[in-house]
């Protein structure tokens, strides 16, 4: 498959339209069709279902859907390769792709971004929202540079280094709710309430389960969530108490929502990791070393 090729199919699964791609591409459209055509028959399958008479429309079929997730993986991957071998040794310039959680440990990255900005205008930093599950399948495909992980880390793998600081696990409620009356949140607080918990709590032995001491079965799980400001408008909506980290939610001022830690107190350690072995371009062993020098003051 050439690259050329996979940018015109990209073209076409985002017009939806083979002459509306073609105009886009400035290409005409016979051009665009014997590409297409020649694509499908190196690949031995359909990709494409063209609309019937009078319609213009064209749809992915299943294999055109999976490939046009792996052309846009292959697409930005080239980008980001031809951006780092283009900025020169002499200057710190490129662009630093980071995945992680929702955490107020971002705050560091963005302490130490804000210096190499103060000494480069031509850095800069691109950040992608996800659970452990996802930043590291972003990683091992190359598509970011760093991934901020909670738990053991893959020492075979990856490279890393421990955050200096620990997010702390709390309950975000409503401030008229029965449980706001307490300082702090025990298990057995929670056994009978309604629950909105990460999705990622459910997938295998997890310490917030650990630390509820019952099986997810064994509670009132009423929404799960990836991003805590949508659940955040759940709890503000009376549906449930949310399982969260401290500091990611305003509770201050007119808010209706108040947070209360946990008791026993958990906490959830997090390391940077990156590919073990990997030739990190300038910008980005700039910023892991600006990283380990600000951690070691902490």
């Amino acid at each position: 498959m050439e690259l050329r090729v996979l940018q015109y199919f990209l073209a076409v699964a985002r017009e939806q339209s083979i002459s509306a791609a073609a105009e886009s591409l400035h290409l005409s459209q016979p051009t665009l069709s014997t590409q297409l055509k020649g694509l499908e028959e190196e690949l031995g399958k359909q990709l494409l279902i063209r609309g019937s008479h009078g319609s213009r429309k064209v749809t992915l079929t299943e294999e055109g859907m999976l490939l046009r997730k792996r052309a846009e993986e292959i697409v930005n991957l080239v980008r980001k390769a031809e951006r780092e071998i283009s900025a020169s040794d002499e200057v710190l310039a490129g662009d630093i792709h980071i995945g992680a959680g929702e955490t107020q440990l971002i705050r560091l990255f963005a302490e130490a971004a804000k210096d190499m900005r103060e000494e480069s205008r031509d850095v800069h930093f691109h950040m992608y929202s996800g659970n452990s599950v996802y930043v590291l399948e972003q990683l091992d495909k190359g598509l970011i540079d760093f991934g901020l992980i909670y738990g053991p880390v893959d020492k075979m793998k990856y490279d890393f280094l421990e955050m200096p600081r620990c997010d702390e696990f709390g309950v975000l409620m409503r401030e008229d709710s029965r449980l706001a009356e307490k300082e702090r949140i025990s298990p057995e607080d929670l056994w009978d309430q309604p629950l909105i918990v990460s999705s990622q709590n459910l997938r295998g032995e997890n310490e917030t389960m650990v630390w509820l001491g019952r099986a997810p079965e064994q509670l009132d799980i009423v929404a799960t969530y990836n991003l805590i400001f949508n659940a955040s408008l759940l709890v503000d909506e009376g549906l449930g108490y949310a399982i969260c980290f401290s500091g990611l939610v305003n509770t201050a001022g007119e808010s209706s929502l108040c947070f209360r830690p946990l008791d026993p107190p958990l906490i959830a350690k997090a390391s940077i990791v990156w590919k073990k072995y990997q030739v990190l371009p300038k910008a980005a062993q700039r910023f892991i070393q600006q990283l380990k020098d600000r951690f070691t003051t902490k």
